[in-house]
């Protein structure tokens, strides 16, 4: 579970990455996102990455950046460039970080001080997601499909068809599993098939009825696409407020509603879909 001084991770549920020496970009990825990611990892070429490092702590005294609604993916622990992060955000008002390739529960007591959120994408990450997910400082983890199929030696997470492999579905859900056991928000892999938008829908419907609380973008015309996948219908809130209040005037554990038996974990559906609805 969380310590009692760290704060649960609210952001979501489209999370959007920003290349970090990309600084023009910054103020309108956080303005179309509900949070933005500052990539200093993979999205940044080592030879840029000092001057990502300066964009990050330049932006940091305007009003491009709310504090509140950034994430700065970092370096993996066991790189050079994870102290240069480190410095340059020792020196920013960004207190939640992404660790890139987290694989081990020791690795995030350089992080003490920070809300981190793990991103397991090794074969080590996934199979210590569980460890990794109880440290005090983590309020979430994410999964990486590419990355993590490099580690194996593989060649892609999907088949011909777009659908996950099997080591990959296995992964997101060891990786969510492990999130909500600790008491941690999950969040959804990228879906790097910009133009297709539809099978960006389909897999952030799956995501937010398999229970991840967040999916991250790489584009910002797919905000608008995981939004509408994690907002409830008319339909589906009015179901849900009419069956919470029927199950009030119950007053008892299982009760039947519109023909159908109701118990306490349909009810948690339905509180749910209204807590989506902020409600």
């Amino acid at each position: 579970m969380l310590s009692s001084d760290v704060q649960p991770f609210t952001m979501g549920p489209a999370l959007l990455f920003c290349p970090a020496d990309r600084p023009e970009r910054f103020g309108k990825a956080a303005d179309r996102a509900d949070a933005v990611i500052l990539d200093l990892e993979d999205a940044v070429a080592p030879a840029a990455k000092a001057a990502a490092r300066a964009a990050i702590l330049e932006q940091s005294g305007t009003d491009a950046l709310d504090p509140d609604r950034t994430i700065v993916r970092v370096n993996p622990v066991d790189t050079s460039d994870f102290d240069l992060d480190l410095e340059a955000l020792a020196k920013s008002p960004y207190r939640t970080v992404m660790l890139a390739k987290a694989e081990g529960a020791e690795q995030l007591k350089a992080l003490e001080g920070y809300r981190v959120i793990a991103l397991c994408e090794t074969a080590a990450g996934i199979v210590n997601a569980p460890a990794i997910a109880a440290q005090p400082n983590v309020v979430g983890l994410m999964w990486g499909a590419e990355d993590l199929l490099a580690s194996l030696g593989g060649l892609s997470s999907r088949d011909d068809d777009g659908g996950y492999r099997a080591v990959a579905l296995h992964s997101r859900s060891a990786v969510l599993l492990a999130a909500k056991a600790a008491g941690k928000e999950a969040i959804d892999s990228v879906y790097v098939n910009i133009p297709d938008l539809e099978g960006l829908a389909v897999e952030s419907r799956d995501a937010v009825s398999s229970g991840f609380g967040a999916k991250a973008c790489i584009h910002p015309q797919q905000v608008a696409v995981v939004r509408e996948a994690y907002a409830p219908t008319q339909e589906a809130v009015a179901h849900a407020t009419e069956l919470l209040e029927a199950a009030a005037s119950a007053g008892t554990g299982v009760f039947q509603f519109n023909g159908k038996m109701i118990d306490g974990p349909i009810l948690k559906h339905a509180q749910s879909t209204l807590r989506r609805a902020g409600l």
